[in-house]
Formats: structure tokens, sequence, C-alpha cells
């Protein structure tokens, strides 16, 4: 009887191929996901601003007060709060501190590479009929450029569209 002696495993050579082949392709993988991570972040960043900006309305007609937008610029955050305009405002850590009278109802800070700009650092949401002053427009821009803009109308409603429909999903601007 004959003994066959089989070849069991990969040679170095095989093994050092398909590494190569691994890396060639998460190499070219890299740009799109790094895109894709990017567009994810700016879209969570505008889905919670949205869904911050109703929320003030909402609270403003259920707690018969006065709620109040605060973009702090220093902290890079903002704050949904009742009370004077300055009665509340956010730390270097992230954390938000309210004075007597002011009632900090949510507190968001930026995230990573995602800047929040608007033409006004405050708005406040008006009890009787949810109405805003003064309107705005509220930006979040991804490191990239692109950017998704939140305009809150007299009635307190927020539209969102991107700048020359940079990101998808969204309507052009």
């Amino acid at each position: 009887m004959e003994s066959r002696n089989g070849q069991h495993g990969l040679t170095l050579v095989e093994a050092g191929v398909v590494v190569a082949i691994v890396a060639a392709a998460a190499t070219a993988a890299v740009p799109g996901l790094q895109r894709l991570i990017e567009h994810r972040r700016l879209d969570a960043a505008a889905t919670r601003l949205a869904a911050d900006l109703q929320l003030a309305r909402n609270e403003a007609i259920a707690r018969n007060r006065v709620v109040r937008v605060v973009r702090d610029e220093t902290a890079g955050c903002y704050l949904l709060h009742t009370g004077a305009a300055g009665s509340c405002r956010c730390s270097a850590d992230g954390t938000a501190a309210c004075d007597a009278g002011g009632s900090l109802i949510r507190s968001a800070a930026a995230s990573h590479r995602i800047a929040l700009q608007s033409n006004t650092t405050t708005i406040a949401f008006d009890p009787l009929h949810g109405t805003v002053t003064p309107t705005a427009t509220w930006r979040v821009t991804a490191a990239d450029g692109r950017a998704i803009h939140h305009v809150v109308n007299v009635m307190g409603r927020v539209r969102s569209c991107s700048p020359e429909a940079a990101v998808p999903g969204y309507r052009a601007c």
C-alpha cells in the first residue's frame, strides 16, 4: 500500500498574496467609508436638532411657558429651557446649568467634526400659538463642507434642506 503525503494549509507565498489583496481592497474602501461615516454623523446631528426644535415648540404649548432654544457659541452646544434669555448656559465639559428662574429641558453638545451655526443665538417659542420669535436658520455643517439647514418659520415649523442638494435625502435650499 502506498501512503499519500498530502499538503495541509497554505504556503508562505499564498498567505502573502492573500494579505496583499486584502490590504489593497481595504485601502481602496477607506475613503468611501470615511465619507459614509461623515454623512451619518451629519445626518444624526441634523435629525437631533430638528427633533429638538419641534420639542421646544411642543413643550412651550404643553407647559404654557415660553421655551427658548439657545446656541452657546463658546461651549459648542445648544439648549432648550424656560426662563429668561440668559438664565441657562453650557459649560466647557458639555453640561448645562441654569440660574434661579430657568429650567433646563434639554442640552446637546456638538458632535465630533460637526459645526452648528445660526443667524441668531436664541429663539423663543410662544406658548399660546407655538409661534417663534425671531425666525431663524440653523445650519449643521460637516468637516467636508456639506450642510443641512433647518429653517424655522414664524409659525414655529421647521423645514430642512441642503444647499445644492449636497446631502442625499434633503431637498435643495
